[in-house]
């Protein structure tokens, strides 16, 4: 026994490591391999990266992993070397039951690019299991008037193999009444019948015992036994008879728990309690009885559990119909279970690739997954399709296994992610559909440029501004994502190439804030542009420009200059007005400009002191002074006149001009200026500094110009003549009493006239002085007193181009006559 059972143990050893490879290149792209149950955890089955035609090492480079059908993976793949090994120990009988061949369905799936292997494994069966009797001890009663050859069936032995491994043949220990009958179902165990070869006699041999032994085909063979008990029955001489020797019956694999299958009957011809009939479900398996169940009194055949048809299509049910008197019969019922379109099409994905890049070609895979459907019959044809209108579409690709993949352009700004629902629909009827999500991801790419939100923009900063300060900010979007999405912003010089925008601008490259670098001028500088480039993060980075205006904004930082009266802090500027004039006469106007604009340079004049206020007055627009009344006898000769000109400015400001006025008899007489050195001390004013000292050389070479004409003039003309013909000269040139008429028509200053100018003598300074004309006390004819009245006018001939001129006309005006 001891050598027997090591015999054996060897043997099964053996056949455990036996198993074949067999590689199919049809069109499916299925590899099957084939392998023998109870293999210990981590026995070689195969190379896979061999068969599939693959390098070592590129399965875990494509990132190479199983994908099976179900729930439990039974095998591990080595990605290294391609080896395929036993995960677990496997047991045919637990994986497969009855089912032959048993075959185990995963996919090998590869990355980079998407790619899978659907792979069959066959487990061959071992002769593990014996057969076993469920009943280890049954009781027959058998009458002792039994024929012989009568049949008895017994209960069918058990053996989980299949095959050659399973239940192979039943022998019966010796005996002189019965001999043993090997049967077979057309789905289902062996079983066997005892034939009964002698006539029982009660009297003689009331008890019969037996043993039966279940013999399998295994190498070596496994066997099960159980001991029959046979107990003769005293006579009973009619047995019952079924209607039928097999009934047929067809059950919807959906009906419900106690739905009738089939109705048997038997009948007796005995009588008394010999021909009461009970049925029983003897000698049937244990799926069997759990399945059926019978009514012992009707013969009516019920269902107990729920049918499946893709686990059993048919059943093959005994009978037994007994006596009062013990006598019984048998009869079998087939039932073949119809199938219905129960199982919706169930759907495994393999591999999904997310996120998915936006800019991913058209057909790009995205998904691989199958579809199976139990309802092989009667469930027809799949469909499979996506729930809504997206950008992808199903393609198949081999036997129900399809491809997820794109058909339209992505966009991450449009739709960052999808939801795709798959369905799985069979042709029924009735139609039944499985939906399953995928959910895929769309990666950023850099395919947006950044966006300001304004096509130009427009900043304001007012003059005399702090350095460094925050003027304004530009922003732009960008619809990427990440850094594709971070927008760096710089400064570029406008078109015309000038740089020196970068003095006055910086930026904040991360924000866009714009910052004054350094204090602004409006007198300087009214407004000035660049541009800001907007730049994304990305590998291949993407830019945008917009054009930003900052316009500097006036302040009112500049006092009005006083252009005429010449302020020069020397002596102040004498005018000479007849003491003829009427009311209303202009006697000189007072000239000013501001620096600053807009309201800020709006002037107003005003009469600050006066030696007799109620003698002149001031035009509050243009500075114009007139006499108010006419000048009387009593009215000093020096009238001294202060002058405040304001400007419009919040806080406004203001300067004043000091003039002397001097009221003559006539003009042929030089009046020199009134000067108190005491109560006028001398204020240089350091802005005309530079005025002056370039005026005073202009005015150098304009007197000797002058000078050298006047010179050779007199030489050639008037050599003998002496002063007052000189004078009756120029007198003559200038036309005077013509331009004192314009003067009265209008009201305004004379029209230009030239001058001879020289230097004044005994003044203690080297200022310019104006000649003023030397016109004789003479009357002047009828029809032109008004014009006489108004020649004294002392505003100097350019006063209006300095007004023009602004700041830079003013200059050394000349401030009395002689």
């Amino acid at each position: 026994m001891a050598v027997a059972h090591r015999k054996l143990m060897q043997n099964r050893q053996v056949g455990s490591l036996l198993f074949f490879v067999c590689i199919s290149v049809g069109s499916a792209a299925t590899i099957r391999y084939s392998v023998a149950e109870e293999m210990e955890s981590g026995s070689f089955v195969a190379n896979v990266a061999k068969d599939l035609g693959l390098e070592v090492g590129k399965l875990a480079a494509r990132g190479a992993r199983l994908v099976p059908e179900g729930n439990k993976v039974h095998f591990r793949l080595h990605r290294k070397t391609g080896d395929l090994f036993v995960k677990e120990k496997l047991d045919r009988e637990s994986l497969c039951g009855k089912a032959d061949p048993c075959v185990l369905h995963f996919e090998i799936v590869l990355v980079e690019p998407l790619q899978s292997f659907r792979v069959e494994v066959r487990v061959f069966d071992i002769n593990d299991n014996a057969p076993i009797f469920l009943n280890k001890e049954p009781l027959l009663k058998i009458p002792e008037s039994t024929p012989l050859g009568s049949r008895f069936p017994l209960q069918s032995a058990q053996d989980l193999d299949v095959g050659l491994n399973g239940l192979q043949n039943y022998t019966l220990s010796p005996n002189k009444y019965f001999h043993l009958h090997t049967r077979f179902r057309s789905h289902g165990p062996k079983y066997a019948e005892l034939v009964l070869d002698k006539p029982l006699d009660r009297e003689e041999q009331p008890e019969v015992n037996l043993t039966i032994t279940a013999v399998d085909g295994g190498s070596p063979p496994k066997s099960g036994i159980a001991h029959i008990r046979v107990v003769v029955l005293d006579v009973n001489d009619h047995v019952p008879q079924f209607s039928r020797l097999v009934y047929r019956a067809q059950v919807l694999e959906n009906s419900a728990n106690g739905s009738l299958v089939v109705t048997v009957s038997a009948t007796d011809l005995d009588e008394g309690s010999n021909k009461d009939i009970t049925y029983s479900l003897a000698q049937n398996p244990e799926a069997i009885l759990q399945m059926f169940q019978i009514d012992s009194q009707t013969g009516d055949v019920r269902l107990r559990g729920p049918l499946d048809f893709e686990a059993i299509e048919t059943y093959d049910i005994d009978i037994q119909a007994t006596d009062g008197g013990g006598l019984s019969a048998h009869s079998k019922v087939l039932v073949e279970v119809v199938d219905v379109n129960d199982n919706p099409p169930e759907v495994t994905i393999s591999s999904v690739s997310s996120p998915l890049p936006e800019d991913s070609p058209l057909e790009t895979v995205v998904a691989l997954f199958s579809i199976r459907d139990r309802d092989i019959r009667v469930g027809g044809k799949i469909i499979c399709f996506l729930r809504e209108d997206l950008p992808f579409a199903v393609k198949p690709t081999f036997r129900n296994s399809y491809s997820l993949v794109t058909d339209r352009v992505l966009d991450r700004e449009e739709v960052s992610g999808y939801n795709i629902t798959v369905v799985a629909m069979d042709t029924g009827p009735p139609s039944l559909f499985t939906e399953t999500v995928i959910e895929v991801l769309i990666s950023d790419i850099n395919d947006n440029p950044p966006i300001f939100q304004e096509d130009s923009y427009i900043l304001t900063v007012r003059e005399n501004n702090s350095p460094a300060i925050f003027i304004g900010k530009v922003h732009a979007e960008d619809l990427d994502l990440g850094e594709n999405a971070q927008v760096t912003y710089t400064l570029l010089p406008p078109e015309s190439g000038d740089l020196s925008v970068f003095a006055y601008i910086s930026i904040n490259s991360d924000n866009g804030k714009l910052y004054a670098l350094r204090t602004m001028d409006y007198e300087a500088i009214q407004k000035f542009q660049f541009v800001v480039k907007a730049t994304d993060g990305g590998f291949l980075s993407l830019s945008s420009q917009v054009t930003v205006r900052v316009v500097v904004l006036d302040d009112n930082d500049n006092r009005p200059m006083i252009l005429y009266p010449l302020q020069n802090g020397t002596l102040p500027c004498n005018d000479l007005v007849p003491r003829s004039a009427e009311a209303g006469y202009l006697v000189t106007k007072v000239v000013a400009v501001d620096g600053d604009s807009g309201q800020n340079s709006w002037l107003s004049y005003h009469l600050l002191k006066a030696t007799d206020t109620g003698l002149f007055s001031v035009q509050q627009q243009n500075g114009e002074i007139r006499t108010l009344r006419q000048i009387a006898e009593r009215d000093p000769v020096v009238q001294k006149l202060t002058i405040l000109v304001q400007d419009h400015g919040q806080p406004a400001l203001s300067t004043t001009a000091s003039l002397n006025i001097l009221l003559v008899d006539g003009f042929s007489e030089p009046y020199l200026q009134f000067r108190d050195p005491s109560k006028h001390p001398t204020r240089v004013n350091p802005s005309t500094k530079y005025l002056v000292i370039s005026l005073a050389v202009l005015s150098f070479l304009f007197l000797l110009s002058v000078t050298v004409i006047f010179v050779i003039h007199i030489y050639q003309k008037v050599k003998y003549r002496e002063k007052f013909t000189v004078q009756e000269h120029f007198y003559d040139d200038c036309n005077f009493p013509n331009n004192l008429v314009q003067e009265g028509a209008n009201g305004s200053l004379s029209q230009p006239c030239p001058y001879e100018m020289c230097s004044a003598t005994g003044t203690g300074n080297s200022e310019f002085r104006f000649l003023k004309r030397f016109m004789p006390n003479f009357p002047f004819p009828h029809g032109t007193g008004e014009a006489k009245t108004e020649a004294g006018s002392s505003l100097p001939p350019d006063s209006g181009r300095n007004r023009s001129r602004g700041s830079e006309g003013h200059g050394q005006v000349p401030d009395d006559y002689m």
